[in-house]
């Protein structure tokens, strides 16, 4: 297996293209830039240099974005890896909460060496998931199966156990926690209203709260019998 020895902002852009080209997809000029709080002809020129490395970390098309190449996968997935430890070493170990945690990580993935990672890892028991149910890349770097069923596409009489939430702002994720939205919370969905797609779910044992799609697209979940 390869290993990269990238500088932090080659390691971000992969990491930000990896999360935005799901299934296929390509990451725009304007979307990176925005995950990035950069301008667009400075993904524009920084495209080209990981298109240009040896190997090429990334296919980019001018007018169609980019995407991650084999290697620039493998790279990304090693960024993730870091992350996702950290993020559930400070939550387990060191009391962070679980909107805390992301920025430290992102602090922190840069820095951490092999040696480092791998005490991590063993100390945790070789967690499979952080505290947002995100998926760790294994040592190999494989993915632990993760679903791709959101919130959003449920329908009343559905019920389902949540396993993954898709964000990072720390007021978002503060909002999720008061209203028990947690990895494991067993979800039913009471209601649905095709207009503006807001769904009203118990949660566990809770009373009924409505979400809107800017959540509920956002949350996965894995369905429970009926």
């Amino acid at each position: 297996m390869m290993h990269f020895e990238l500088s932090p902002a080659f390691e971000d852009y992969l990491k930000v293209i990896y999360e935005l080209t799901g299934q296929g997809k390509r990451a725009s000029t304007l979307d990176i830039a925005g995950r990035l709080a950069v301008k667009p002809a400075s993904v524009t020129g920084m495209l080209q240099r990981l298109a240009t490395y040896e190997p090429p970390l990334v296919d980019y098309q001018k007018h169609y974005g980019a995407a991650l190449t084999p290697e620039g996968r493998q790279a990304a997935l090693e960024v993730v890896r870091h992350h996702r430890l950290l993020e559930t070493f400070l939550h387990r170990k060191l009391g962070y909460s679980w909107d805390e945690v992301h920025a430290e990580a992102d602090r922190l993935e840069h820095v951490l060496s092999d040696a480092l990672e791998e005490r991590i890892a063993t100390a945790l028991g070789d967690p499979n998931y952080d505290p947002h149910g995100e998926p760790i890349p294994t040592r190999e770097l494989l993915l632990p199966q993760a679903s791709s069923l959101r919130l959003s596409e449920l329908r009343p009489g559905q019920s389902a156990r949540l396993e993954r939430v898709e964000m990072s702002d720390p007021e978002a994720l503060r909002y999720l926690g008061a209203l028990h939205l947690l990895p494991e919370a067993c979800l039913q969905v009471l209601a649905y209203s095709p207009l503006d797609g807001n769904l009203q779910v118990r949660v566990d044992d809770h009373e009924p709260v409505t979400l809107g799609l800017r959540i509920t697209q956002h949350i996965y979940v894995q369905l429970l019998p009926a």
